[in-house]
C-alpha cells in the first residue's frame, strides 16, 4: 500500500458529493426525509423494515427464534428497505426511525403502535415482551446486557472502521487499516477468551447477546464478510470458531439470515417475509424458476 499524501483539514468542513466509496450514496451530513413515501403495513402484529446487514439479521434471527419457541405473537412482516436506493430516507421510514438506519420495528399489537429503532433496543424490547432469551436472574441478566451493549459499542470499529477501510474505501490507507485491524483482533480476542470458559456469550444459555454478536463476529470468523479471514488469522480464535459453528447450526438462525437478503446465493435470499411458508415457496431461486 502506498502512502497517502498528507491531508490538511480546512478551517471549515464542507460536504463534497459524491464522496466516493462503496456506500457513498447512503451517507449525508443531515437528517430527515428526502422524499414522501409511506411504509407498507402487513397483517401481523410486528412490522419490520430492514435489510439483511448484520444489524438487520439480529432482529430476524430473534423473531425466528421466538416463533420456533411457539410464540405466535412474534409473527411478523419483514419489508425490504433498499438502502442503496435511499428507501431509508422516505418520510414513512423516518417517522419510525429518525436516524434513517435499518432495522426499524413497529409493534401494532397494542392499542397504540410502538416504534422501536436501533437493533440493540429492538432485541431488548422483544426479549422483554416475550420473556425469552434474556435471563431473569439479576446477575445473569446484567451479564447478558453488558455483552449486548459491548456489541453495540464495538461493532462500529469492525464495520464502519475495519470493514470500510479494508473492503469498501476507494483507496487503501495503511494507517487506517492497521488501526482498525488491531482493534478488530483485540475484540476477537475478548470474545475468544470469554468463550474459552463459557458455552455462550452470557454463560450457559443462548441469549440476545449471542444473537447480537453472531451476525458480526461469527460471520467474520467464518469468512462471510469482508473477505478478511486470512488477513485477520481468524482460524486462531478456536473458541470463537466453536461458538460460531454452534450458533450457525440453529435452524432459526439460518432462516433469520435469509430474510431481507438481496445478495449471495439466490436460494438463501428471501426479499420479504410475510408468512412462515415463504421460506419454502418464495426464496428468490423459486420465484425465478416460476417466473414470478
Amino acid at each position: 500500500m502506498s502512502a497517502s499524501p498528507e491531508y490538511v483539514p480546512p478551517k471549515v468542513w464542507t460536504w463534497k458529493k459524491p464522496n466516493g466509496g462503496h456506500f457513498a450514496s447512503i451517507n449525508r451530513p443531515v437528517s430527515g426525509p428526502t422524499h414522501d413515501k409511506e411504509l407498507p403495513v402487513g397483517r401481523h402484529p410486528l412490522q419490520l423494515y430492514s435489510l439483511a446487514t448484520p444489524n438487520g439479521q439480529k432482529v430476524t434471527i430473534l423473531l425466528e427464534e421466538l416463533l420456533a419457541q411457539g410464540q405466535q405473537g412474534a409473527e411478523y412482516d419483514a419489508w425490504l428497505i433498499r438502502i442503496g436506493d435511499g428507501d431509508q430516507f422516505g418520510s414513512g421510514f423516518v417517522q419510525v426511525n429518525p436516524n434513517s438506519k435499518i432495522p426499524a420495528l413497529m409493534d401494532r399489537s397494542g392499542p397504540q403502535p410502538i416504534r422501536v429503532f436501533e437493533s440493540g433496543a429492538i432485541l431488548l424490547y422483544l426479549a422483554e415482551k416475550f420473556s425469552a432469551f434474556l435471563p431473569k436472574d439479576p446477575a445473569q441478566r446484567a451479564e447478558c446486557l453488558s455483552w449486548l451493549f459491548w456489541q453495540m459499542g464495538s461493532a462500529p470499529y469492525l464495520g464502519g472502521g475495519f470493514g470500510h477501510f479494508y473492503a469498501y474505501a476507494p483507496t487503501k490507507i495503511e494507517y487506517a487499516i492497521d488501526r482498525f485491524a488491531m482493534e478488530t483482533k483485540r475484540q476477537l480476542d475478548v470474545l475468544d477468551k470469554r468463550l474459552a470458559d463459557n458455552e455462550y456469550i452470557a454463560g450457559s444459555d443462548y441469549t440476545i447477546a449471542d444473537i447480537a454478536i453472531f451476525p458480526w463476529y461469527g460471520a467474520l470468523v467464518k469468512g462471510q464478510v469482508y473477505g478478511a479471514g486470512e488477513f485477520l488469522s481468524v482460524q486462531d480464535y478456536t473458541h470463537l470458531q466453536r461458538w460460531a459453528d454452534a450458533v450457525n447450526a440453529r435452524p432459526a438462525v439460518r432462516r433469520g439470515r435469509m430474510v431481507n437478503r438481496v445478495n449471495g446465493d439466490l436460494a438463501n435470499q428471501l426479499h420479504e417475509r410475510h408468512d412462515a411458508s415463504d421460506f419454502d415457496t418464495r426464496t428468490q431461486d423459486k420465484l425465478q424458476a416460476s417466473g414470478a
